[in-house]
């Protein structure tokens, strides 16, 4: 019989804070404001009246502006550093990790609950607990552990508003080879591309990558086109629905380039973009041709359709053409 692995020492000591405190408890810098939901809303491309509509007429209970259930989590977000340090320093368990040579890091899962609407004039606080550290598992990533941390959200009366659970995955990067070492005699096979988890509610997109053509789903009701697509229409709730075919063309509305972590299949710096469509809508996008030094907000760009293993097509976009 194989003999258990003994519990690293450092893996123990930092299980003995299992349920205590990741960080102290942080107040929000500024209370829930008009202007910051109208940000965020116009970042997020959301339109609902409840979220501008200052009068109440919008809202069922006549309350004015309420903010999007999603910014939970924003009001408690540390300031903005230059040196790219967190204005707290990091949750329980991510240095010991670090210590350990567990340095990568990617966010697995994240579910909130919302028990109130949040108005202009709330001002959250946010505690937050240590509530399991994993074994060492081995992912498609590496061999990593999970940290599992629980969100409490309260406002200025002590009163519970909304939840969150965060999982996170900490795991040692893959090694890369000396820039002097020998060619290997055959070069490696690439590992497959990650595929998307596809619904019934988003199969006719995939399906029309296959055919070269990039697809809207728009309401049969009010015309309203919406991506990514979901089971009814944002704008006036109608499940029926059709087609539009995307011209292609669009700007850049904001972007990323991503250096970590690295996922098998993609080549890195990974330039990763907000695409403002002709048609209204924003799609996220890989580039392709647009090097990280080329990349920039409202530059125009169209589609490119790519078929990355038999039968599989992506899109991404580069450099616009000259009509």
């Amino acid at each position: 019989m194989r003999e258990p692995v003994p519990t690293p020492q450092w893996l123990s000591a930092l299980r003995s804070h299992v349920g205590a405190p990741a960080a102290a408890p942080r107040t929000a810098p500024d209370p829930v404001n008009v202007p910051m939901i109208r940000r965020w809303c116009e970042a997020m491309g959301e339109t609902s009246a409840l979220y501008r509509d200052e009068s109440g007429a919008q809202h069922p209970n006549r309350q004015g502006v309420i903010a999007p259930p999603a910014m939970l989590e924003v009001w408690t977000m540390g300031r903005y550093r230059a040196d790219g340090k967190r204005e707290r320093g990091n949750l329980r368990g991510i240095d010991e990790l670090d210590a350990a040579g567990f340095t990568a890091v990617v966010a697995t899962n994240l579910e909130q609950t919302y028990l109130r609407d949040l108005q202009p004039g709330d001002l959250l606080t946010e505690q937050v607990l240590l509530e399991s550290v994993s074994d060492e598992k081995r992912t498609a990533l590496g061999l990593g552990h999970f940290l599992d941390y629980s969100y409490r959200f309260t406002d200025q009366h002590d009163a519970l508003v909304g939840t969150m659970r965060f999982r996170i995955l900490k795991f040692r990067p893959a090694a890369q080879p000396a820039a002097h070492a020998a060619p290997a005699a055959a070069a490696p096979q690439r590992p497959p591309h990650p595929r998307p988890a596809i619904t019934r509610d988003s199969a006719f997109f995939w399906d029309g990558l296959k055919e070269r053509r990039l697809l809207l789903r728009k309401c049969a009701r009010c015309a309203h086109l919406h991506h990514p697509p979901g089971p009814m229409c944002p704008r006036c709730h109608s499940m029926e629905w059709q087609t539009q075919v995307a011209s292609g063309r669009g700007t850049i509305h904001s972007y990323v380039i991503v250096h970590q972590p690295q996922l098998p299949g993609f080549d890195y710096p990974l330039p990763v973009a907000l695409i403002d469509l002709e048609e209204g809508v924003r799609l996220v996008a890989n580039l392709a041709g647009i090097s990280a030094a080329q990349a920039r907000i409202g530059l125009p760009v169209e589609v490119q359709f790519a078929e990355v293993e038999p039968g599989y097509m992506l899109y991404a976009f580069g450099p616009r053409r000259s009509p």
